[in-house]
């Protein structure tokens, strides 16, 4: 069976899920509405797959890394001179 590639835009979805789903859990929502009003309407995902992505937030695999990007042009303060 073939492993599942996670690629960097479903780390930010669900770290965005995630952060939908905290700042209304605490107001006292259930889980299910907390889909309905908030998650399902921006993503369009079902809700087993918001479970799904709720048990993959604590997963270490799903951090995203900092990635630092080379710079196009370098510059030195002597130069511009």
């Amino acid at each position: 069976m073939a492993k599942k590639r996670r690629g960097v835009s479903y780390k930010k979805r669900v770290r965005d899920i995630n952060r939908i789903y905290d700042h209304h859990f605490k107001s006292g929502l259930s889980n299910r509405e907390i889909w309905l009003r908030y998650v399902y309407p921006i993503y369009g995902i079902s809700e087993r797959t918001f479970y799904n992505i709720l048990q993959a937030s604590v997963d270490p695999k799903n951090e995203i890394a900092k990635v630092e990007e080379p710079l196009l042009f370098e510059f030195n303060e002597e130069d511009q001179e």
